[in-house]
């Protein structure tokens, strides 16, 4: 990309410092439009920092996020970030209908809105039931519904498939790879590295620093390697 005018994110040197220790080591990179990226790394490599510092909730100590041309937290990025967080954020006595609709309210969006999320995430079936009701998957579904509430153009899914079984975790990526087809950034971290190859692209972190970024067949290329784990262990010996 030659400018960051065509960046959905622009992201220079961040670094985060919290009581003394660095989170963030200068994390530089940029991502368009369309594209599918995997946030990958083991747990405490600093994943869901950078996803609360392209939110806005990270204090950053150096550096700077900027997503479309805006800095990270800018009132004018409301409505415009969708945001999945590893914990259902939903109300349990509600009804998954009422749920949806009540974030439609919320972001003054029309009633036809409602039907629209439920049928992308697979939900209308379950339009009157409880969420307090549903299993883990479909928990989790429903939380992605209200992240995608209003079509942002940038979605920030923290562990989206965590403790899932396999045929969710399958169903949750195919809609997560239309929906970065349909012109959406999304950013989607994990710790399960044979989730690598269902991501267009990859950032793989480690102790706050950003050991890699590209495609999953030019990590595999890089470090001559015949799986994602493997690849990973090799970046991480070679960086020592």
């Amino acid at each position: 990309m030659d400018s960051s005018d065509h960046s959905t994110f622009d992201v220079s040197n961040l670094r985060v410092v919290r009581s003394g220790h660095e989170i963030l080591k200068s994390i530089s990179f940029r991502a368009a439009p369309g594209e599918l990226i995997g946030l990958l790394g083991p747990s405490g490599s600093g994943k869901s920092t950078l996803m609360r510092s392209l939110l806005g909730v990270q204090a950053i100590t150096d550096g700077s996020a900027r997503i479309m041309n805006c800095a990270a937290g800018s009132r004018s990025l409301r409505g415009k970030l969708g945001y999945m967080a590893q914990s259902a954020a939903v109300y349990l006595d509600l009804t998954v209908e009422e749920n949806i609709r009540y974030f439609t309210g919320v972001l003054a969006q029309g009633p036809s809105e409602v039907a629209r999320v439920m049928d992308v995430v697979a939900l209308t079936p379950f339009a009157d039931r409880l969420v307090a009701s549903l299993s883990g998957g479909e928990r989790a579904r429903v939380s992605l519904g209200v992240a995608l509430v209003g079509s942002p153009p940038v979605l920030i899914l923290d562990e989206p498939t965590v403790g899932l079984d396999p045929i969710l975790r399958r169903d949750l990526w195919h809609t997560f790879d239309d929906l970065a087809k349909s012109g959406a950034t999304v950013i989607v971290s994990s710790h399960v590295m044979d989730e690598a190859a269902r991501c267009a692209r990859l950032l793989l972190l480690r102790d706050g620093a950003l050991l890699f970024d590209g495609t999953p067949a030019s990590l595999l290329a890089a470090s001559k390697a015949s799986g994602y784990d493997e690849a990973f262990e090799r970046l991480i010996e070679g960086d020592r």
